[in-house]
């Protein structure tokens, strides 16, 4: 690109800190506006991170002309409505995951991006990381044969306090859209969308989704096994085994880490990567190329892929 992607924040909460941090470590893009619901929220932001605009309104930010591309960072509930009024605007979204509360939200504002020829993807970042990508390179070279069944966890633990976003209903609470997520979206990149979903779905104290294991089965014959748990931290690793080989992910699964590629005669190979920051610019840099490249969404994250990936969740909540 010519020129840095100027980025628009809407929301300040800690996945926008880890963003905007991340978008200082690259050339592509930059944050030159925050909004946020009250003032002295984007004026707190913005001094942390010399953001030069800041915004007491969501409107006043996507209004601006200034800003090339919008990222929505704000709760669960609030990302149909925010990602609209941006797309509405005329501006591209990046909007975290999940993409949103259910899959008609989502087919909703996927519609409009198409209507409008406007960008839009879900903030799934652990897409682009460079250890992903590479995993995603050996698979579909043959190197680990035909797959056979994938493993992932994610677990943290988190202070049973019922105004915490996460054990909220108000706030989209519930482990499996805030941290199942990241297993489910990282089963559909490798093995599609499942024909068979089975679950078991604890309840939290708030009544939310405190604790979930899922079982997909594949056509082809393949299955994932897959848990989630606001109660524990887990190992969170993930495993993808195949007919040649099997490749181990070494915690956190879903953010900067390296990998072992252990083939069929026990012969291991040690892949690691630059560990710099979180990791959040990989998918900066993706928005950037898509739209220097003219294109209206991901092919690494495809809008339709989000969508399915919604409607997983929800069948996978109907065992709550």
């Amino acid at each position: 690109m010519t020129k840095p992607l100027r980025w628009g924040i809407i929301g300040t909460g800690g996945i926008a800190h880890t963003f905007v941090r991340d978008l200082g470590l690259i050339d592509e893009g930059t944050a030159v506006a925050v909004g946020s619901r009250t003032e002295a929220s984007a004026n707190a932001f913005a001094d942390e991170f010399d953001i030069p605009t800041r915004f007491g309104s969501y409107e006043e930010l996507v209004s601006d002309p200034d800003v090339d591309v919008v990222y929505v960072s704000t709760p669960h509930p609030m990302h149909h409505a925010n990602t609209l009024l941006a797309l509405n605007a005329g501006k591209p979204v990046l909007c975290e995951k999940p993409f949103t509360m259910n899959s008609s939200e989502a087919r909703d504002v996927v519609a409009i991006a198409r209507e409008k020829g406007l960008f839009l993807m879900e903030a799934m970042w652990t897409r682009f990381l460079p250890h992903i990508v590479k995993i995603r390179e050996l698979v579909q070279s043959g190197a680990l044969g035909e797959l056979v069944l994938v493993e992932a966890d994610h677990g943290q633990w988190f202070p049973l306090d019922p105004n915490h976003r996460i054990f909220a209903p108000e706030l989209g609470g519930g482990a499996l859209l805030d941290l199942g997520v990241y297993p489910v979206s990282f089963a559909s990149m490798l093995l599609g969308t499942p024909t068979r979903i089975t679950a078991l779905v604890d309840r939290a104290f708030t009544g939310v989704d405190g604790q979930t294991s899922m079982l997909f089965g594949y056509d082809n014959g393949a299955q994932a096994v897959l848990t989630c748990t606001s109660l524990a931290r887990t190992a969170t690793r993930a495993c993808i085994a195949g007919t040649e080989a099997r490749i181990e992910i070494a915690g956190d699964f879903y953010g900067l880490t390296s990998f072992d590629l252990i083939r069929r005669d026990r012969t291991v190979e040690t892949f690691e990567f630059d560990m710099q920051w979180r990791g959040l610019r990989y998918q900066a840099i993706e928005v950037a190329r898509c739209l220097d490249l003219g294109l209206t969404e991901s092919p690494f994250m495809p809008l339709d892929e989000s969508i399915a990936i919604m409607e997983t969740m929800e069948t996978v909540l109907t065992y709550l």
